[in-house]
């Protein structure tokens, strides 16, 4: 096998989690070249990912056919000659361009009325018994091998920070005086919806704390544009805002990978930096509210998770349907900050 294509999923924390399965392709074929076809979104995660040979971007669009941009990019790659092609999404949309292209192999989980385009599947696990998702994606590459030796490869994403991320990160610190040997990042955002995000008068009462126990700590608030406004609230609510950075829609997702990997330790959500931070193995706490850390935990020995495991949770709702959110608002500051020293 000389040359593998995959198609990557659209979310940053699924993204991270696809790493061991390209290692294990890696591994199993080392004279291989891997590329990626990520949308702009996530394909930093891929050019952090030492397997990748090359990373193709585009502008897909979420619920989005563009059948004309998947015919030019079935064009552009069909000319590339892969001979296997792993098909991580499971949308009916995400299988025309190797379908098109005339890959011979074309992997994936049986989905969206994709019979044909895929043609070596392995059928969808159930909702109520889902395995994690680096299981979940690492065992397609069993389709192309029987023997493929899985047991040899780690279960844990790892990620490399690029040197030109790292230098664009310093100079940030540098103009706004930040040391970059104080930081502590949080991640206030999650995509999916409130009742992932643990609250903006929690982060800020803990950015307080830390700040307090060292006033040389730098809280610098990282996320999407989205997540700006969670970010002011943090800083209007917090004492100690000189040495509260909001920096939320501010970087790049490559110069977020540079600085949670720089970091002294990370506070998020259930979210895709929450997962940059697990490949990078730097200290975390990880608030847990509506979903599942059995399905989607962070990867790391240095990762800690706080779940309270009420009795309505998981719901998995994007809102809490009791109106409270106390499976969030019930993780006391004093707690995560506990644990945050506890990880020194």
């Amino acid at each position: 096998m000389q040359s593998i294509l995959i198609i990557t999923p659209n979310w940053i924390g699924d993204a991270v989690t696809t790493q061991p399965l390209l290692a294990n392709l890696k591994a199993l074929y080392p004279d291989s070249k891997i590329d990626v076809l990520a949308s702009n979104w996530v394909s930093p995660i891929y050019r952090a990912c030492s397997e990748v040979h090359e990373v193709i971007e585009a502008k897909f669009e979420h619920k989005k056919l563009q059948w004309g941009l998947r015919k030019q990019l079935a064009r552009e790659i069909a000319a590339k000659n892969y001979q296997a092609c792993f098909v991580l999404p499971n949308s009916f949309k995400s299988a025309l361009i190797p379908w098109l292209a005339n890959i011979p192999f074309r992997i994936g989980y049986r989905g969206e009325l994709r019979f044909g385009l895929i043609n070596l599947a392995l059928d969808n696990p159930s909702k109520i018994n889902r395995p994690q998702m680096v299981g979940h994606y690492l065992a397609l590459s069993q389709l192309l091998k029987d023997d493929s030796p899985l047991s040899s490869i780690e279960l844990i994403p790892k990620l490399h920070v690029s040197n030109t991320a790292k230098q664009s990160v310093e100079r940030k610190l540098q103009n706004n005086n930040i040391n970059p040997d104080s930081i502590y990042v949080m991640c206030p955002g999650a995509e999916y919806g409130p009742s992932k995000r643990w609250p903006t008068e929690h982060f800020a009462v803990l950015a307080q704390k830390l700040i307090t126990q060292n006033s040389n700590h730098q809280i610098i608030l990282l996320g999407s544009k989205s997540d700006h406004a969670l970010a002011q609230e943090i800083t209007a609510h917090a004492k100690h805002a000189a040495n509260i950075h909001n920096w939320c829609g501010n970087t790049s997702l490559d110069e977020a990978i540079a600085l949670i990997g720089m970091s002294k330790a990370v506070v998020s959500n259930d979210s895709g930096l929450m997962h940059v931070a697990a490949a990078l193995q730097i200290p975390q706490v990880a608030i847990f509210g509506s979903s599942d850390p059995a399905h989607t935990p962070p990867l790391s020995d240095r990762a800690e998770i706080i779940w309270l495991n009420m009795s309505c949770s998981p719901c998995h709702k994007r809102a809490c349907p009791l109106g409270h959110l106390r499976c969030l608002k019930d993780i006391l500051p004093e707690q995560v900050l506990a644990t945050l020293n506890r990880l020194k």
